[in-house]
């Protein structure tokens, strides 16, 4: 029997960029294309070579991630085997695998949750170097990281948040590694020579340690990357996702509605003289009367009453009530808010 694969996923963050949503919960629990971020990482996984030998260990935040993430995952996905960390102190990626080093045995994956990535893991099972890194071409990579690979295709090393643009082969945020007992050795090699940037001990700086040190390391281009880590991204995400896969209407109830597709609506919403799409994501147990809804995500159990909505993001449970006059307007509204247009 295979070594069972162990998938790290690092969600410890504070998820500033997705204020207000994240005052409330977890980034990875913002949805986007009728479905969570989490719920698209983990549909990644279905292409691995044993999906079924795998363990996760959730790296979580204190407070909303250790008291949310552990909820959800029992609830959807509660026959995998799943292990939860607490890190406490915000000092980077490769501390954050640290905390979880009881889990660091054999062959072990890294992948971070603000990434939605479609790729194919079936190569993994033939795999031959220590490790590899999930790369696109990105015309701006100045807020990424970069790998530098040389003349005989493997990484020479990899800069975290690079000063020019000339190298633009971005780390899209996955990495699968042989023995995951030789990354934990980089880390500590790494912590000990205080291998930082601004307190933080990122992954690139520990792989750069291991090639350092002869690991074989080896770039995999992936076949698209989404980013969910800001407000403005998300919402392009949630159109991309809608154009690719294309509209998922459950049976709503419904009268006088008109859809311009693609549209995600879930089964439980109740919409009355409105027009929703395109690109609009409305979550359970909504409902929406004498409204227009375009490019926008509606969380679930939002009521939207009188109101013309585009690019817009409404949080779960949250009240909007327009004008009735057809005036288009952009929102950002957290959870449990109320928003007035008067």
């Amino acid at each position: 029997m295979t070594e069972t694969l162990k998938i790290f996923i690092p969600m410890a963050g504070w998820g500033t960029r997705m204020r207000p949503h994240t005052w409330s919960k977890p980034k990875p629990l913002v949805s986007v294309a009728g479905k969570t971020t989490l719920e698209h990482l983990m549909d990644m996984f279905q292409t691995l070579p044993d999906p079924n030998n795998v363990e996760y260990i959730f790296i979580v935040g204190p407070y909303l991630g250790e008291l949310q993430i552990p909820a959800f995952i029992k609830e959807n996905y509660p026959n995998i085997k799943a292990h939860y960390v607490v890190q406490n102190e915000m000092k980077g990626q490769s501390h954050a695998l640290w905390l979880g080093r009881e889990f660091m045995r054999g062959p072990m994956m890294v992948v971070f949750s603000d990434s939605i990535i479609e790729t194919d893991f079936a190569f993994l099972n033939e795999e031959k170097s220590d490790g590899v890194a999930w790369v696109l071409p990105f015309p701006d990579p100045r807020r990424f990281g970069v790998a530098e690979v040389g003349a005989d295709g493997w990484v020479k090393r990899f800069i975290e948040k690079p000063t020019s643009i000339e190298n633009n082969l971005v780390l899209i945020g996955c990495y699968w590694f042989k023995s995951a007992e030789r990354l934990l050795a980089a880390i500590e090699e790494q912590m000990e020579r205080n291998i930082s940037l601004k307190g933080e001990y990122y992954l690139a700086d520990t792989i750069s340690v291991m090639i350092e040190g002869g690991a074989q390391v080896r770039t995999h281009n992936g076949l698209s990357w989404l980013d969910a880590g800001t407000i403005e991204a998300t919402l392009d995400t949630n159109k991309i996702l809608l154009d690719k896969h294309g509209s998922q209407v459950g049976k709503f109830k419904g009268s006088n509605v008109e859809i311009v597709e693609p549209v995600a609506i879930d089964e439980t919403a109740e919409i009355s003289n409105s027009k929703i799409g395109p690109h609009a994501s409305i979550g359970a147990n909504c409902k929406i009367e004498n409204s227009q809804i375009a490019e926008s995500i509606v969380e679930a159990g939002c009521e939207i009453k009188d109101a013309a909505l585009s690019r817009s993001m409404v949080g779960r449970q949250a009240q909007v009530r327009g004008r009735g006059d057809g005036h288009v307007v952009q929102l950002n509204v957290g959870d449990n808010s109320s928003v007035v247009l008067s």
